[in-house]
């Protein structure tokens, strides 16, 4: 290869003597640039190894993490001057009070001082850093959004749970010929016992047998002994003989029994106004109704005056004998001025119902019954809608556990006294019935650390505690928590910036406003699944985030396999040869950086920082060596350290502004095309018109129009330094006589062998 090179070399010299001289030039700026950037990993871990480098990013690196506010970041001289360098600020050190006020801007307010700057470099340095640090709130709206889809889907689960036991129930009734059948089988004696509103739980078996045997003509029976009158009843709904058998001829339960069974059932079991308890309640209401021989009886049963007070829209803390009273008394409804009752029963004057008659015709049975379906309808579209927006607004303002805990009745709000519970829409979300925790675990158990093996919550071994914990953000000492993301809320922010950027760059009027509006529905997609993200495999199983994350740093998604992207997030950042940092674009170990992922592809703690997640302080160290390397060119020659810089920044510029306002960018652009000191002198928007007639802007993240623009830029920087035969000025031309690009670099590297 050697030889070959030198040949095809000495074969130009004796064709042309001038090429000899072309050649002894071509050792300067564009060659010097070529040998760096052609290998720039090689190049970049030379400067890494260096060892003031390696011992400034060291320290950085074990540092960085240490500090919490901005005065102490500008007052460490050597972690301070370290970011200035990185993010070309260098000159700037001194001023550490500016500094201070960019470092406190807000990166995402296009008003804030760093984003007043025209150097746009004071605005990268800004979002480098978070000072303000992220939100911390009790859930974020993903969690929310999860919960409260949890508890909506629990009413549907609840309804189709009743009926699976319902179903369950009615068809082993008919087999059961003793009480053991029931005693033994744990989904009938449950089922038995929650008809009625007992525990099933801690209802010992033995007891619950000698109710079921206990005989109701006998006042020493164990059922009419008990303090509780639902074990009378419980044991009027079954047929056994004292010795636990069913007599001759004779069924457990009969038809009516057990029909009058299943509306206890779903009526107890029931917690909320669903279809199947309007119907349970319709039936129960329609069966008494017309045994009751009086108003007062209606009213005496709970359940029946229940239906009334919904149907008529009476308070709750009305008395039944007042209900009872207006079902028949003129006088007494027209003093508490509600007559309507008296339109929908039959009662004498005297409240009881006459010989041979009922409490209601069947068209007031009829009225009646519409009228509370639409009562009852319109409290079961309520009584959720109303739980979920009293959790969606409590929740948004809740900064503690104590806060969590308030009850309604003591917030600021006077219209939510009677909604259900924050806390309570919580447990029912997971499955939890507020009945099994009580407040004082229920405090230790949401300010448990899951990552402790030894926690409160992970040691009750109920997966139910531990999701209930990872739907909030409290830490442990009962404080709402920095939620721990897929990537955090500043950096979602830097890649949805840059995307958005990128889709909207050089466009103008409509189809600037449509690719906006475009861009807007993918980093709302993004953002959102942001916050639910918890692997890398559900990233990578998402083309569309896939996309975005590719899209936002410039590569083209088809350019990479979803198995090229799994060896990225498996590679070891800290490690220079693992497979993402050996990768000649740097975007895709920026990429995996930015994501609180481990090796494994988990979601991690480990990752985040204070005021620099890892992302950040990866992009500053890169940062640095790159400045470092570009500095250490600019020692010996100053072109070389343009061409790199401008290399570098060509793909972030989009408009002639961000060259005018950056000096390196505008020096790089005056000698590449020869413009004269006079032209600073012009007014703004001239100087501006100028670099829009010789630069396309649209193309500078094209890497071959990129490559053109250095050449002459070389070329034109060594003829003003006086190299006017140098070997970018020849390829510029289109010499017949000039060497490749490739040429140039291999007889740079063997020369330097």
């Amino acid at each position: 290869m050697e030889a070959q090179v030198w040949a095809m070399i000495s074969a130009i010299a004796a064709s042309k003597k001038a090429s000899i001289r072309m050649v002894s030039s071509a050792f300067s700026t564009y060659t010097s640039y070529l040998v760096l950037n052609r290998d720039i990993n090689s190049s970049l871990s030379r400067v890494a190894s260096q060892g003031d480098v390696a011992s400034n990013t060291a320290y950085y690196e074990e540092n960085i993490g240490k500090v919490t506010t901005a005065e102490e970041f500008v007052n460490d001289y050597r972690l301070f001057s370290y970011a200035m360098k990185a993010y070309g600020l260098e000159e700037m050190t001194y001023a550490k009070a500016f500094m201070k006020k960019v470092l406190e801007s807000d990166p995402n307010d296009d008003s804030s001082f760093a984003n007043s700057l025209t150097d746009t470099r004071y605005a990268d340095f800004a979002k480098a850093y978070n000072f303000s640090g992220d939100s911390a709130k009790a859930q974020t709206s993903a969690q929310t959004e999860n919960l409260v889809t949890a508890y909506q889907d629990s009413f549907t689960q609840e309804e189709t749970d009743i009926k699976s036991e319902v179903s369950y129930f009615q068809s082993k009734i008919g087999s059961v010929d003793h009480v053991n059948d029931i005693i033994g089988n744990d989904r009938l004696r449950t089922y038995v016992l929650e008809s009625f509103g007992l525990d099933a739980k801690y209802t010992s078996k033995n007891y619950l047998s000698q109710v079921l045997t206990s005989d109701l003509n006998d006042p020493d029976s164990v059922a009419n002994q008990a303090s509780n009158d639902a074990w009378r009843k419980l044991a009027a709904a079954f047929n056994f003989s004292s010795d636990g058998t069913v007599a001759a001829g004779e069924t457990a339960q009969s038809a009516e029994q057990t029909s009058d069974l299943r509306l206890d059932y779903i009526y107890n079991k029931s917690t909320y106004p669903s279809d199947l308890l309007l119907d349970a309640n319709q039936s129960y209401w329609e069966k008494h109704v017309a045994e009751a021989g009086s108003a007062s009886e209606i009213t005496s049963d709970s359940r029946l005056l229940e239906y009334a007070k919904t149907a008529f829209g009476l308070r709750d803390t009305m008395m039944a004998s007042s209900v009872a009273s207006m079902m028949y008394s003129r006088t007494f409804a027209e003093t508490i001025g509600n007559t309507e009752l008296l339109d929908y029963f039959s009662f004498q004057t005297d409240g009881t119902v006459a010989a041979g008659g009922s409490a209601q015709t069947s068209e007031q049975a009829t009225n009646l019954e519409a009228k509370y379906k639409t009562a009852f309808q319109a409290t079961q579209a309520d009584a959720v809608e109303n739980a979920v927006s009293n959790f969606e607004t409590r929740i948004a303002d809740v900064k503690s556990i104590d806060d969590f805990f308030k009850s309604n009745a003591d917030d600021d709000d006077a219209n939510n006294d009677d909604v259900t519970e924050i806390w309570d829409v919580a447990l029912r979300a997971f499955g939890i019935d507020p009945s099994e925790v009580k407040m004082t675990a229920l405090r230790k158990i949401l300010s448990s650390n899951l990552e402790d093996k030894d926690s409160y919550a992970n040691q009750l071994g109920d997966e139910r505690y531990v999701a209930l914990v990872k739907a909030f953000n409290f830490d442990t000492k009962g404080d709402v928590d920095t939620p721990l993301l897929a990537q955090s809320e500043n950096v979602t922010q830097d890649f949805t910036a840059d995307y958005l950027s990128l889709k909207t760059r050089f466009l103008k009027g409509d189809e600037r406003q449509k690719a906006g509006e475009t861009a807007t529905d993918e980093i709302e997609y993004f953002e959102k699944k942001m916050e639910s993200i918890s692997t890398v495999d559900e990233l990578l199983s998402d083309s569309r985030l896939v996309n975005f994350l590719l899209e936002s740093q410039e590569i083209d998604p088809k350019s990479v396999t979803k198995d090229e992207l799994q060896q990225m997030f498996a590679s070891d950042l800290d490690d220079p040869k693992s497979y993402v940092n050996q990768l000649d674009n740097k975007s895709f170990a920026k990429i995996v950086a930015s994501f609180n992922f481990d090796t494994e592809g988990n979601l991690t703690s480990d990752t985040l920082g204070t005021v620099q997640q890892r992302g950040d302080v990866f992009q500053t160290v890169s940062n640095y060596y790159r400045q470092t390397l570009e500095e250490e060119q600019g020692d010996t020659n100053e072109g070389v350290r343009l061409a790199l810089y401008f290399e570098r920044k060509a793909s972030s510029i989009t408009s002639a502004y961000d060259i005018l306002g950056d000096s390196a960018l505008l020096n790089f652009f005056k000698t590449a095309y020869n413009l004269s000191t006079y032209f600073s002198s012009q007014e703004l928007e001239k100087q501006a018109a100028t670099v829009e007639k010789f630069v396309e802007l649209d193309k500078l993240s094209d890497p071959d129009y990129v490559q053109k623009v250095i050449q002459r830029f070389t070329a034109l920087y060594d003829s003003q330094n006086g190299a006017t035969d140098s070997a970018a000025l020849s390829i510029l031309q289109g010499s017949s006589s000039s060497i490749s690009p490739d040429t140039l670099l291999a007889v740079a590297q063997l020369s330097a062998r």
